[in-house]
C-alpha cells in the first residue's frame, strides 16, 4: 500500500483506468495555500489558486472534488484580497480597478464573432471557435447587463478542440479575468 492508501484521503480516489490529480501534488499545494492563508508568509493569491495544475495519475484524487475545493479556497483568498485592497485604497479605488478590468474583458469579448482571439495554425488544435464565441456572448451580456452567470459556470467551462481553433492561452486568460471580476464584486 502507498502512503495515500494508508492514510485517510482528503478527496475521493479514482479507480480503474480513470486518472485523477496526483495526491502528493494536491496535498502539497493545499498545505502551502493553507499556510499562506493562515500565516500570510507565502505569496499565494486567488489567481495562484485559479491557475493551479496537477499531473494526472492512476489512483489520483477525483478531479471534480479537487476543483470544487480549489474554487472554495479561491473564493476565500479573493474575499481577503478584496478586503485588504479596500482597506488600503478605499472602495472607490477597488471599484475603479475592477471596472477597468471588466472593460478590458468586455472590449475583447465584443470583437466580431470568429475574430475574438488569435488562432492556432490549421495543423494544430485549439478551442472550438463556435463554442468559445457562444460563451463570449453570454459573458459579454453578463458584463453589460448583469444577466445571471455564476463563478462556478465560468470555472467549469470546457471547450472541444478543433484544428485552427482559438489559442487556449488567450481564452483561458480572459476566463480567468472574468472570474476575477466576478469575485471582486461578490
Amino acid at each position: 500500500m502507498t502512503a495515500v492508501e494508508t492514510k485517510e484521503s482528503a478527496f475521493p480516489i479514482t479507480r480503474g483506468r480513470t486518472k485523477g490529480y496526483s495526491p502528493a501534488e494536491v496535498d502539497a499545494f493545499i498545505s502551502r495555500a493553507r499556510v499562506a492563508f493562515e500565516e500570510g508568509e507565502e505569496p499565494v493569491g486567488a489567481s495562484d489558486i485559479r491557475q493551479a495544475a496537477f499531473p494526472l495519475v492512476r489512483r489520483g484524487y477525483s478531479i471534480a472534488a479537487v476543483d470544487a475545493a480549489l474554487g472554495r479556497i479561491e473564493d476565500a483568498f479573493a474575499a481577503r484580497e478584496r478586503e485588504a485592497a479596500v482597506a488600503r485604497g478605499g472602495v472607490s479605488e477597488w471599484v475603479g480597478q475592477t471596472r477597468e478590468t471588466a472593460q478590458v474583458v468586455l472590449d475583447r469579448l465584443s470583437r466580431p464573432r470568429r475574430s475574438r482571439f488569435a488562432r492556432v495554425s490549421a495543423l494544430r488544435y485549439g478551442y472550438r471557435v463556435e463554442e468559445v464565441d457562444l460563451v463570449a456572448d453570454k459573458l459579454s451580456t453578463y458584463l453589460q447587463t448583469g444577466e445571471s452567470v455564476t463563478v462556478e459556470q465560468v470555472r467549469g467551462v470546457a471547450f472541444r478542440m478543433q484544428r485552427g481553433g482559438y489559442r487556449e492561452v488567450q481564452v483561458d486568460a480572459v476566463l480567468d479575468a472574468v472570474v476575477e471580476v466576478m469575485l471582486a464584486v461578490e
